[in-house]
């Protein structure tokens, strides 16, 4: 698994969101513009865009972990100046 782009969400904006980002899951499956979400109740969730209202792809609670665990890890990476780079 490998974080192509991530971009932490602005002040003010969308709710919980800390980022949104690209993640290629192995060399045949890429995912573009998924967000990472912090639960009230404690750790994360990620989501999937929608399209015409409605969700397009959900994923297992083992893979929103290490998803989340690598968008965490490339955010930690980036410098605090720096907010389009992973």
């Amino acid at each position: 698994m490998q974080i192509l782009r991530i971009t932490r969400e602005p002040p003010g904006g969308s709710g919980n969101t800390l980022a949104r980002f690209d993640v290629a899951l192995n060399d045949d499956i890429r995912l573009f513009g998924l967000r990472i979400t912090e639960r009230s109740a404690g750790g994360y969730s990620v989501y999937g865009p929608n399209a015409h209202g409605t969700r397009i792809v959900t994923f297992s609670y083992e893979l929103v972990d290490q998803m989340a665990r690598a968008a965490l890890a490339a955010l930690e990476e980036q410098k605090p100046h720096d907010r389009t780079t992973a």
